[in-house]
């Protein structure tokens, strides 16, 4: 794995990436409800408490222990001692808890920094659309500073809201998200499937994509099917 880049802890996925979450950077995954984000999200962070280093959580979601112990597998328990997780009650609330997690990451090895989801919280602040965005590229901007300063991935799920005019599902966070960023991967729900897209990337092209299940032990990539010949 380059020294650079975290790995996924999915293979296909990584390699949409070009390696794996990229070091000092915000790696961003949306998509609708039920579309898997959650998942993609744990599959890295199990894949760094194996190798013993640390991960930061920022749970906005509700974070499923059941499902934490079932891709984990054998030994969860001991996995979760380097799990350090907060849980803002509000979109103010979750800035002074990034501010304050520096403290934690001078005292801890921590690889990976998660927020499931960056804009759960944000939702709530609509009204304000401009307080909020405000309060976002803050938060956002603080979270590429520890990153870049420790050296490690942030990954960020988000929501989305239907476009009125296109009825589209289209990311939270507008201009702000869009632009921090640096890579964005889109979740899309098939029949019965799961399609992962890479939208954003400094140095991969757009558009590259693979289908996938939602199974017991995280996901599994969905080989592609073979079309028949004309007759």
């Amino acid at each position: 794995m380059d020294r650079h880049r975290v790995s996924t802890g999915s293979e296909p996925l990584d390699t949409i990436l070009g390696g794996g979450l990229e070091k000092g950077t915000i790696t961003q995954v949306y998509g609708e409800p039920g579309c898997g984000k959650s998942t993609l999200a744990l599959l890295p962070m199990i894949t760094c408490l194996r190798a013993g280093k640390g991960v930061i959580l920022f749970d906005a979601e509700g974070f499923s222990v059941e499902r934490f112990r079932q891709i984990a597998g054998e030994g969860a328990e001991g996995l979760a001692d380097k799990l350090f997780i907060y849980e803002p009650f509000d979109f103010e609330q979750q800035g002074v808890m990034i501010a304050e997690s520096e403290q934690l990451i001078k005292k801890q090895s921590i690889e990976l920094y998660v927020l499931d989801s960056a804009t759960a919280h944000y939702r709530t602040e609509l009204g304000r659309a401009r307080e909020a965005q405000r309060k976002l590229a803050s938060q956002m901007m603080f979270l590429i500073g520890l990153a870049k300063r420790y050296h490690f991935p942030v990954l960020i799920t988000n929501q989305v809201y239907i476009d009125p005019e296109s009825g589209e599902f289209r990311p939270l966070g507008g201009p702000v998200l869009q632009h921090l960023s640096k890579t964005i991967i889109r979740i899309d729900k098939l029949d019965g499937t799961r399609k992962a897209i890479l939208t954003k990337h400094r140095s991969i092209p757009e558009g590259s994509s693979f289908e996938f299940e939602i199974t017991g032990e995280g996901i599994k990539k969905r080989e592609a099917r073979s079309r028949s010949s004309p007759m």
